[in-house]
């Protein structure tokens, strides 16, 4: 396959940007070997363990990581179109490097030059980064009992996650504590740290392969310089971004929509007593119910082209770890927005396939299924109604969606 280093063989290609033909180029073959198998493992519910360790070789997490650090340079919206892509090749691939991705974005964007060294660099040789934020205790997410204590100049996380999503594959995770005062922290540990237990616990209908699971810290050590205090913390983009990731994923599903009707209409040759054409690919109805699964797979990737974009505007803003707060209100607009028109869009799209075809399409090997049952667990997570209350509240009362995370950050510095 061919990798970053085909493409910088002289000094013009090193130091320019990537186009977004040359990055699915780069990517398109990896994604086809892990569409090729996607049917299996869901059936087997199988892990991707494989597949992840594929997109480590050609270092698929490196995406946004700058070509100074080693990475491919590629921009908010580049990346958004990758995941779709890869998404529509099996769509748990995307969501389960979410937290890696917003991780990459953390470190962009942050203030401490050696701190964002560091880790880009980690990141562009192939690392991976899960995320363990959530618990099942606690009446929201700005409740946690996770705590990171010190010990004598050292410091231990001990708690438990679950939603862990990506984590069970990566090599690094971060998550959310309190610390000793009662103050909200996040943290960085290796997943390989004797103190780190991942399970395969996530029993969801939907994206079963994520690894969705528990996480437990059992007194597991993380270095000083990755606890970052909520209250330090500047409002960026990444809350927009986190959201960005799962629209890009609905995009790739309504991607696989379409390929998976066509692939099932063109070679059959047997219909309905009452069709109007004997096969089905030249039956007018038919041709109308693939045209409106195209044009929503059109209209969820032209939503994440324009959201992304507003997410990539913001990121520019960026100095020195600060954001134009303008910019990133915008952002997450375009983001939430995007979501509750997505949202219905692929949903649609995958209950329609079945109008094409007879019983044969519902037969359990083709798992054709998967596709309603993966975007309505996709659409789940932070759901449309909120949005929906989040894009209005800002348009009638100029409330910007940011404002209840700058109210948790500041309740952060208050122990509890």
């Amino acid at each position: 396959m061919t990798t970053l280093l085909d493409t910088t063989t002289d000094t013009d290609t090193t130091a320019r940007a990537l186009s977004d033909d040359e990055l699915s180029g780069l990517f398109a073959p990896v994604f086809e070997r892990i569409r090729e198998g996607a049917v299996e493992r869901e059936a087997k519910r199988a892990l991707p363990f494989e597949a992840v360790a594929w997109l480590k070789a050609e270092r698929f997490g490196a995406v946004r990581v700058p070509r100074e650090y080693g990475g491919f340079g590629a921009t908010v919206g580049q990346l958004a179109r990758l995941l779709s892509e890869l998404g529509a090749a099996d769509s748990n691939l995307p969501q389960l490097l979410r937290g890696h991705f917003a991780f990459v974005e953390t470190r962009l964007v942050h203030p401490d030059a050696e701190v964002r060294e560091k880790w880009l660099r980690r990141v562009a040789t192939g690392d991976l980064v899960g995320n363990a934020s959530s618990e099942l205790t606690g009446a929201s997410l700005a409740e946690v009992s996770t705590v990171v204590s010190e010990e004598n100049g050292r410091f231990f996380v001990t708690g438990q996650k679950y939603y862990s999503t990506g984590t069970i594959f990566a090599d690094w995770v971060s998550g959310s504590a309190r610390d000793a005062d009662g103050g909200r922290v996040s943290y960085v540990v290796r997943t390989d740290d004797p103190g780190v237990e991942r399970l395969d616990d996530w029993d969801g209908f939907g994206q079963r392969l994520t690894g969705s699971g528990t996480t437990i810290f059992d007194h597991a050590e993380v270095d000083a310089d990755d606890i970052t205090r909520y209250t330090d913390a500047r409002i960026n983009h990444v809350t927009a971004f986190f959201q960005l990731v799962l629209v890009a994923t609905l995009a790739g599903i309504g991607k696989a929509v379409l390929t998976d009707t066509v692939e099932y209409v063109r070679p059959r040759t047997r219909t309905f007593i009452t069709a109007s054409n004997p096969l089905p690919r030249e039956d007018p109805l038919v041709q109308s119910v693939v045209g409106e699964v195209a044009a929503a797979s059109f209209t969820a990737d032209a939503l994440v082209a324009s959201a992304a974009a507003a997410v990539d505007a913001a990121y520019r803003t960026n100095t020195d770890g600060t954001l134009d707060d303008a910019a990133v209100t915008a952002a997450e607009i375009a983001v939430y927005s995007a979501q509750v028109a997505i949202v219905d869009v692929v949903l649609a799209a995958a209950t329609r396939l079945f109008e094409v075809g007879g019983a044969s399409a519902a037969s359990s090997a083709r798992k054709l299924d998967r596709h309603w049952r993966n975007a309505r667990t996709v659409s789940s997570h932070n759901p449309v109604i909120y949005k929906k209350r989040t894009v209005g509240e800002f348009f009638l009362n100029d409330r910007a969606p940011n404002a209840a995370w700058k109210e948790l950050r500041e309740a952060a510095a208050v122990p509890s």
